[in-house]
């Protein structure tokens, strides 16, 4: 596959009670994705598009044709991590997690000096897992 960013295809989430996925908790990311490239929605979904110019709904076709993939195979204790559009991996967890985690707009501190990131931690500026 392509890393491209233009694809002359429509997409159009599924519509019903029939499922496509193996769950509804993967189902309903997956069709809230899908309709937000529907064209009677998005800005450019053949750009994937969906708002202000810019906003994507996946970095390119090939991370999302990876997290559809991702989100239709899931099993009841995985959860699928997505970064920035792009998915990262899907991760053994249980079945009281999320199936889901999305982190966009984060801070990559590639050059502020090492005494920057420290100042923003008691200013609340931190990110913990559980």
């Amino acid at each position: 596959m392509s890393q491209s960013k233009y694809r002359q295809l429509d997409v159009r989430a599924p519509r019903g009670t029939t499922l496509t996925a193996k769950s509804w908790l993967t189902e309903a990311p997956l069709r809230m994705l899908m309709n937000n490239l529907d064209p009677d929605v998005a800005e450019n979904p053949h750009e994937l598009v969906v708002y202000g110019g810019i906003g994507r709904a996946a970095r390119n076709w090939e991370c999302y044709d990876a997290i559809v993939k991702a989100l239709k195979n899931l099993e009841s204790d995985e959860t699928l991590l997505v970064q920035s559009g792009k998915p990262v991996g899907v991760f053994k967890t249980h079945e009281n997690s999320p199936r889901v985690l999305i982190a966009n707009s984060n801070l990559v501190p590639h050059w502020p000096p090492g005494n920057t990131l420290t100042s923003w931690m008691p200013k609340g500026w931190r990110c913990t897992a559980r």
